[in-house]
């Protein structure tokens, strides 16, 4: 990801890093307590300090996570959908041969009808045989499903609408027609060997005895393994994201249940996380939540939050997910923040004065004290102070001493505050060359 303008300095060189990365005997004695208190502590790792209040018996009584979870992941259908959003063929098979190494346990690899290109997309990955499960995505058409078939997938996502509203006002269809499509295609999948996944387009807007109905008889008379629990408009609230999964099941009996939440509201982790602590076993995300209108629910933060804030360990790489990130925001051609959760480019670059002064005390070896997660516990390069109108004397002090440059205490207050007025004129921080001839300027004029 490109870092912000000027952030990055080779100023910053590992050498001159060293007081950062050499712990104290205190630093030390802290580290090993640490790592005796970690079973006992599980909101404490090398890799991330969070809050205890996440692992209080009152809070996680009543999470019910199943013990294998997976990723489904949509980037390269949904994740497409997003406006200005083009991955060619060899660009869908450089990310699904990306997601595979990160560990990923499916992809749903396109929409076979959508275009020759998707087609041979599809089949090329399926052919490379790179370790997570394949699927497709079709309407229930009949044609749709042959489609998915010829290219050899595995599973099948499987749409309709499942709101009347929807389906009489978008669609102009008769009812009975999204049900008896349904129910031919479904069963004309089950009947070729596909994996169905039933996928109630606007589920969580439809009235949900309704709905249910609906999706019984298609189970009932069609075919479905899971049933994926669809808030196609990002609508549901965690609470109420909640409460569906919950009431769904008792519907559906043992059913495999799949969440798929859109980020309209921002709710989209939110609501997975609550999906799957009711249940749900398997999590449809993109990576950096790409996807129509807001985007769905952002891979490396289900995962980062699955894992620290709960506990739960999915089995997928983290180290990869920077990397993966890196690798879809440049196919994408999309403008990441660089303070987006987990894989933003500016996550570990420090300019608060007080911030560095933290960061200082306690180096790279206590950096949790000062960072909630380690970047390279996924993937992220390692931390470094920048300048710019935030930074203290501590950020001046190291720098000087990075740049091989010395200066006395009153010169280094004399330097942060000409540091702070040349960032204010340019609203940018600081390169090495700025702060050099800066520093120089006002050494020099000392002397003078």
């Amino acid at each position: 990801m490109p870092a912000s303008s000027g952030a990055k300095t080779d100023c910053l060189v590992v050498a001159a890093m060293a007081r950062l990365r050499s712990p104290t005997e205190a630093n030390r004695q802290h580290q090993r307590e640490r790592s005796s208190q970690m079973a006992q502590e599980p909101w404490k790792s090398d890799d991330f300090f969070v809050s205890p209040w996440n692992y209080a018996d009152e809070v996680r009584k009543e999470l019910a996570f199943p013990k294998n979870i997976k990723v489904h992941d949509v980037t390269l259908r949904d994740g497409e959908q997003q406006t200005g959003i083009i991955f060619t063929k060899d660009d869908k098979i450089r990310i699904a041969e990306a997601l595979a190494e990160a560990g990923v346990h499916r992809i749903e690899a396109g929409m076979p009808v959508v275009s020759p290109d998707d087609d041979g997309a599809i089949r090329e990955i399926v052919k490379r045989n790179l370790g997570p499960e394949i699927f497709a995505f079709a309407r229930c058409m009949k044609d749709d499903v042959k489609r998915a078939i010829d290219t050899g997938v595995k599973g099948i996502v499987m749409e309709i609408p499942s709101s009347q509203h929807l389906v009489e006002l978008a669609y102009r269809w008769k009812m009975e027609k999204a049900i008896e499509t349904s129910i031919e295609s479904t069963r004309y999948a089950h009947e070729n060997g596909l994996e169905v996944v039933f996928f109630p387009i606007d589920f969580s807007r439809a009235e949900l005895k309704w709905a249910i109905d609906l999706i019984e008889r298609v189970g009932k008379e069609g075919h479905m393994d899971a049933l994926a629990l669809v808030d196609t408009f990002g609508v549901l609230s965690p609470h109420s994201a909640r409460y569906f999964v919950r009431e769904v099941k008792k519907r559906m009996g043992g059913i495999r249940l799949e969440t798929h939440f859109h980020q309209d509201f921002g709710m989209g982790v939110a609501n997975t996380i609550m999906g799957l602590a009711e249940g749900a076993s398997v999590m449809h995300t993109t990576v950096l939540g790409v996807g129509e209108r807001s985007g769905n629910a952002p891979m490396e933060e289900v995962v980062m939050a699955l894992k620290t804030l709960y506990g739960v360990d999915i089995g997928i790489d983290t180290t990869k997910l920077y990397g993966l990130a890196n690798l879809v925001q440049r196919l994408a051609d999309v403008k990441v923040p660089s303070n987006k959760a987990i894989v933003g480019s500016g996550l570990y670059q420090i300019e608060s004065g007080i911030i560095t002064s933290w960061f200082k005390n306690c180096g790279e070896d206590l950096a949790t004290e000062v960072f909630p997660i380690r970047w390279d516990a996924v993937g992220q390069p390692p931390a470094e102070i920048v300048m710019g109108k935030g930074s203290g004397i501590d950020s001046v002090n190291l720098w000087l001493q990075e740049c091989g440059m010395q200066a006395s205490q009153d010169d280094a207050m004399k330097i942060l505050m000409t540091v702070k007025q040349h960032a204010l004129k340019t609203k940018k921080m600081l390169t090495k060359g700025e702060f050099r001839d800066l520093a120089r300027k006002v050494i020099g004029t000392a002397a003078a």
